[in-house]
């Protein structure tokens, strides 16, 4: 495998948990039809997750690689436990929610720390796609307050 197919290879697993991540959001949303301010909230972190799955798919259209269309097994998993999250009510389905960004932060980091995963992508990561993330952090900590 060289550089090129590994640095698709992550902006496809990159891209997977943002579509896993949009899912989760959109059911999240549904669980909370009588909260107009946490809709509003939850409305802004999925339009951020939809704009960093456009920008993993651009890059994954320049180095010539079909994005993936789907989130994959972790899509499901994530989709059963904000499921079973909002079974117990807001407040766990906003730590599900929180748990999911900090898998998302880690996996942003991890391809930062990839030799592989080309400069480009990584400008990205770096000052794009991580801030974002981390700034679902606070948002959510204080929905849950």
């Amino acid at each position: 495998m060289n550089d090129s197919d590994s640095c698709i290879k992550v902006c496809n697993q990159l891209l997977r948990g943002e579509l896993s991540a949009i899912e989760t959001y959109l059911q999240a949303i549904e669980e909370f039809k009588d909260s107009p301010a946490e809709i509003e909230a939850l409305e802004q972190i999925l339009m951020d997750h939809e704009n960093s799955a456009e920008s993993l798919r651009d890059h994954l259209d320049e180095m010539g690689a079909i994005p993936d269309t789907d989130s994959g097994a972790w899509g499901a998993f994530a989709k059963a436990v904000e499921g079973t999250a909002t079974l117990l009510g807001e407040s766990a389905a906003l730590m599900a929610l929180k748990e999911g960004e900090e898998h998302g932060i880690r996996e942003y980091e991890e391809a930062l720390d990839n030799l592989d995963v080309m400069e480009d992508a990584k400008a990205t990561i770096r000052e794009q796609l991580l801030p974002r993330l981390m700034s679902h952090l606070p948002k959510l900590e204080s929905l849950r307050s």
